[in-house]
């Protein structure tokens, strides 16, 4: 039987998205984020909401039993914003927790079972000291054949690194400047963990040595910082520290109404024309470790019901939770072909100014991961990118039409597209 082609039964559209400050916090729980992201989404809807008129809520989190004590968080996020007694249903499929939540949300209201639906994601990681939290992250990968053999993520990333070196001839420096273009999108941007440069990084270690009246370090640019093991340590050849994503606290959430609706919620809303997610292999069992299953299908089926194609597409968020993951997705979206993502970057095609715009928010890298609420945070980018409110972040000299986020599930067993276009 042929498979027949992807389709909404009735267009669903964006009509408001916020995000806390992600970062550290040791004073606030998951719950305090979610209602910090809650409050900035309903700032953004532009004619205003009554929160009775939501029907369900859909919460994206990867593990809040294991970092915070606390399961069945659903029901307790939808209390702290009213929403009791609406249906609240938490969704868990590792850093795609609410990718895959906004898919469900999408799917909800296409169906015309509801409305009007909160998606949302939250994560509060920094409880745990830092082994605990990777013991705690190793749970999204195979537990049997992964992190029993003691593959962390960032040794699995190092995995697809090495493998796509040895393919394809990039080198560290090629993921060394992934993380300089994140980092500088990043310092503009006031909700970032990291809202500084690798230069300014850079400079502020050169200053910290002369206060103390050490030997100065002879750097000469980033490059050089950050080939300097002193300063950018390697975690596992060859993903040195700021080729990962920080461990991070925060959330998001986002309000889809069906599209009939849209306009009685916002000046400018953002229509939801494609939605895709596929799953993959563990990373053990897979024949090429350069590309993601999940995120070829995944792209294929939202590009499909969106009638548009890579090359359509002018600005994007992708899961950037290590700096090889970021050119790995570029090919697996069909941005570039295979073993061509790593060059792009390189001349600059992917930078804020360039062709491609990719993780202008700057990405899990800078902005930073808290898991369970990456996905959603992305679409809180796309949403002020294409509405113009990005501020000196802002895409120059682009009228942006069609945005793309990509969200990935640990090494990409699950993966969510989706494709949003203002009309």
């Amino acid at each position: 039987m042929s498979r027949r082609a992807p389709k909404l039964a009735r267009g669903v559209a964006l009509v408001g998205a916020g995000m806390s400050k992600f970062g550290a916090f040791a004073d606030k729980t998951s719950r305090d984020l979610f209602v910090e992201a809650f409050a900035a989404m309903a700032k953004s809807v532009d004619k205003g909401l009554d929160t009775k008129d939501i029907e369900a809520l859909y919460v994206g989190n990867f593990s809040s039993d294991l970092f915070e004590g606390q399961g069945h968080i659903a029901p307790i996020m939808a209390d702290w914003v009213g929403l009791v007694p609406r249906p609240a249903t938490r969704v868990e499929d590792a850093c795609a927790a609410s990718g895959v939540a906004l898919r469900e949300g999408i799917i909800a209201v296409a169906s015309g079972l509801y409305d009007i639906v909160l998606v949302s994601g939250t994560e509060k990681m920094t409880n745990l000291p830092t082994e605990r939290v990777t013991d705690t992250l190793a749970a999204a990968s195979d537990a049997v054949y992964e992190a029993s053999c003691g593959f962390t993520f960032p040794a699995l990333y190092a995995a697809i690194a090495t493998a796509y070196m040895a393919k394809y001839g990039a080198t560290v420096e090629h993921f060394m400047k992934v993380a300089i273009k994140n980092h500088n999108n990043g310092a503009l941007n006031p909700k970032a963990q990291f809202n500084k440069s690798i230069k300014d990084l850079m400079n502020a270690r050169i200053e910290k040595a002369k206060q103390k009246g050490e030997p100065l370090p002879e750097w000469r640019d980033e490059l050089d910082f950050l080939k300097d093991p002193r300063a950018n340590p390697v975690v596992a050849w060859p993903m040195r520290l700021f080729d990962c994503s920080p461990i991070t606290d925060g959330a998001a959430c986002l309000l889809i109404v069906a599209e009939d609706l849209a306009k009685s919620f916002s000046n400018n809303p953002l229509y939801i024309i494609g939605t895709g997610q596929g799953s993959d292999h563990a990373l053990h069992e897979r024949e090429d470790l350069t590309t993601i299953g999940s995120a070829r299908a995944a792209a294929q089926m939202a590009f499909e019901m969106a009638g548009v194609k890579p090359e359509d597409i002018q600005i994007a968020e992708v899961h950037d939770c290590f700096t090889i993951a970021e050119i790995v997705a570029t090919e697996d979206i069909g941005f570039f072909k295979p073993g061509e993502g790593y060059k792009a970057a390189e001349k600059g095609v992917t930078a804020r100014d360039g062709a491609k715009p990719i993780n202008t928010s700057g990405g899990l890298k800078s902005k930073g991961h808290p898991v369970g609420a990456s996905g959603a945070g992305q679409v809180v980018e796309i949403w002020t990118q294409m509405r113009g409110e990005a501020g000196p972040r802002q895409v120059p000299g682009m009228d942006i039409q069609l945005a793309l986020t990509h969200n990935l599930g640990a090494t990409g067993g699950t993966c969510t597209v989706h494709i949003f276009q203002r009309r």
